[in-house]
């Protein structure tokens, strides 16, 4: 469960810097990372986003590696940013972003695709590397 959690801790590090007020919203309610993403990670979209979507991302993380899946769930968050920061307390925040993998965005598979590559802009395997050594070190400390 490490990899898990050191993960979502990344998630949680590359929201802070690309898209800032839904880290903050997170904060201020008090909502942990591993209450929202935890199955995105754990079963990578599948019963999550349409089979066909699911299926092209798996193509791309085969392809180009885990860090797909963090591009995947930073275009999600970062197309749904207006919606998710209408939630007004802790269980608004938990419904919205269970509302976010569900519509027409993702199920057209080629322009979520397409999405997924420019919406979080540059991302970095060194950065998510050296985030993934931070946020275990951190969660190592925390036992």
């Amino acid at each position: 469960m490490m990899g898990l959690k050191t993960d979502q801790e990344v998630l949680g590090e590359l929201v802070r810097m690309k898209i800032p007020a839904i880290a903050e919203l997170m904060d201020r309610y008090g909502v942990m990372w591993t209450l929202v993403v935890s199955r995105w990670f754990i079963c990578l979209f599948i019963d999550i986003l349409p089979v066909e979507t699911v299926l092209r991302i798996w193509d791309c993380l085969f392809y180009e590696g885990s860090k797909i899946i963090f591009r995947v769930a930073l275009t999600l968050i970062k197309q749904h940013q207006a919606f998710i920061l209408e939630a007004k307390n802790f269980p608004d925040v938990c419904d919205n972003f269970k509302q976010i993998t569900k519509g027409p965005f993702v199920t057209e598979c080629h322009t979520f695709m397409q999405k997924i590559f420019t919406d979080p802009g540059s991302l970095r395997m060194a950065t998510i590397d050296k985030l993934r050594e931070t946020c275990r070190e951190k969660l190592i400390a925390q036992r």
